[in-house]
């Protein structure tokens, strides 16, 4: 690797030290050190490699991909232009291709905001909320059943309390009416039947006042009037029917008692469901909320991995659509250069094969041009170099230079950067260039791998001939008008970058400053200088300045 005009740089610095030198080796007074000026210009890196200018006499041209031709632009015996359209190959599958990616880039894309919104957290975070309040709702809802049933029993025993004294009223209530008919006349006929029938309450409740026998003989089937009301007097209830009516009271009131005691059971039953029913309902609800905290503790604690992730997925979406996005641009045919189109091997509606073939020597010179410029047969020759190209341009009015660059820097390289060329011959010329093509494969060469790439003058000049040895350096990197120095007045020290700045007195004063990009010659200033400042180169080092003075002192 060659980095020639770092090194021509250095060199004029360096003569220009030697010239101050020889000038001053046989006075007493010091050299007066070299200046240089802060000013405004281009920062380039470069990248230079020689080789040797071969006229191009024919370029052949195909597409990198198999395809079928839709279209041929350009007839035998055209004149073209570089960049003119000359054929194109039908691109339908590519493109759909390339929407796919583009839509997998969408969603990459997608994804990443999604994962940088936080949106799996907050989504979490809102379902555990919700759970929450789920939970409180059911713990409310079996509260309230619960207390519901708890009021629905003590409701049931209280009646059953109740139904329960009305039949021990009723048992009294038969026991007196036992008692006091047991001595009445009836009592024979009474005792004789009170266990063999049941006789239905009287509709019409008996009378309780009391009254004589007398009265009962001479009133009996009587009617009587008072105040002008007439009566007629009810017939008073026999014991039997009284004893009769008072079983039909203890046997409705037992009744009521079992009726009691079913519905106290029925609710004591429906309480104990439902309170293990709310307990359920209770339990599930709240493994509901440890699984949400669970989740939305585990999104936060997996958000920066995912996002991460994300980023990576995004990155691969984005390489496939650039290569997608190049298949389909490779689906038309360009003029790298200007020429005359001398053959043509195709029409549309034919299939043409992939570019492909052996690499040939260049016309004239022992330089190889790149793989990429050649032309493998649509017949699939193997590589062979024995197929027809698609379309051959001549040009005997443009040059080009193969030149081998080393892996390192052929890394920097890439199609229609822009070259300058210099050639020894012609030591005023700077003829502007284009990097036309790199080759995909390397070539071992003394331990190193070394890729051809093939670099296309731009204009003309009459001085130029096959064989001549010329440089080209390749901008990889380039900021324009831009505050720099020269790179050669450049120091480090320590983690600073430092300049000497000439003072009022003509002394270096040591000024750090913050630097930019850093081409071959100069350095970008981003702060700490200012325009048209004087700068000192720094000093040799005492070994050189040593050696430098003792050949004039010996000469002396």
């Amino acid at each position: 690797m060659s980095r020639t005009t770092g090194r021509r740089a250095w060199a004029a610095c360096a003569i220009g030290a030697a010239a101050v030198l020889a000038l001053t080796a046989c006075t007493a007074e010091p050299p007066p050190p070299p200046t240089l000026r802060v000013d405004r210009g281009s920062v380039q890196s470069t990248v230079s490699a020689s080789g040797t200018l071969v006229a191009i006499s024919e370029q052949t041209l195909g597409f990198p991909r198999r395809g079928q031709l839709t279209e041929v632009l350009v007839g035998v015996g055209d004149q073209v232009v570089p960049g003119q359209e000359l054929a194109r190959i039908d691109d339908f599958a590519l493109r759909q291709t390339l929407q796919q990616e583009q839509a997998n880039l969408a969603e990459a894309q997608a994804e990443l905001d999604r994962a940088q919104g936080n949106n799996r957290v907050n989504a979490t975070g809102r379902t555990l909320d919700q759970a929450r309040e789920i939970l409180e709702a059911v713990k409310k809802q079996v509260d309230e059943t619960n207390d519901f049933n708890e009021a629905a029993t003590k409701r049931a025993r209280e009646q059953l309390d109740f139904d329960k004294k009305v039949l021990d009223r009723a048992w009294d209530t038969l026991r007196q009416t036992e008692d006091t008919c047991g001595d009445g006349d009836d009592s024979s006929s009474l005792s004789s039947t009170e266990d063999d029938q049941e006789t239905p309450a009287p509709t019409t409740p008996p009378t309780t006042q009391p009254r004589s026998r007398d009265d009962d003989e001479s009133t009996e089937g009587a009617s009587f009037t008072v105040e002008g009301i007439a009566y007629s007097p009810a017939q008073t209830p026999s014991c039997q029917e009284q004893i009769a009516s008072a079983r039909t009271a203890v046997d409705n009131a037992k009744r009521t008692v079992l009726q009691s005691e079913a519905a106290l059971d029925q609710a004591k039953h429906q309480e104990d469901v439902d309170r293990a029913a709310g307990q359920v309902s209770i339990e599930r609800e709240q493994q509901t909320v440890i699984s949400a905290e669970n989740d939305s503790g585990a999104a936060r604690n997996d958000r920066p991995a995912d996002i991460e992730v994300r980023k990576a997925q995004l990155r691969n979406a984005q390489a496939a659509v650039r290569v997608a996005q190049q298949d389909v641009d490779n689906t038309v045919l360009y003029a790298p250069t200007a020429g005359t189109v001398s053959a043509i091997n195709g029409r549309a509606g034919e299939f043409v094969g992939e570019a492909s073939g052996t690499t040939p020597v260049a016309p004239g010179s022992t330089a190889t041009i790149p793989e990429s410029t050649d032309l493998a047969s649509d017949s699939g020759s193997g590589g062979t170099g024995g197929g027809s190209p698609l379309i051959v341009l001549n040009n005997l009015d443009t040059f080009q230079l193969v030149v081998p660059f080393e892996e390192s820097d052929a890394a920097r390289i890439a199609v229609n950067q822009q070259v300058e060329v210099t050639v020894d011959a012609i030591p005023d010329l700077r003829a502007p260039a284009t990097v036309l093509a790199i080759a995909p494969t390397g070539t071992p060469s003394n331990g190193i791998v070394q890729y051809n790439a093939t670099i296309v003058l731009r204009e003309g000049d009459a001085r130029l001939r096959d064989g001549q040895t010329a440089l080209a350096d390749v901008i990889t990197e380039s900021v324009d008008n831009v505050l720099r120095i020269p790179s050669a007045a450049v120091r480090r020290e320590g983690a600073s970058t430092i300049v000497d700045v000439r003072g009022p007195d003509g002394q270096p004063v040591p000024t750090p400053f913050d630097a930019g990009a850093v081409g071959d010659e100069y350095t970008q200033v981003l702060s700490g200088l200012r325009e048209g400042q004087e700068l000192l180169l720094p000093p040799a080092p005492p070994a050189a300045a040593a050696g430098g003075g003792g050949g004039p002192g010996g000469g002396g």
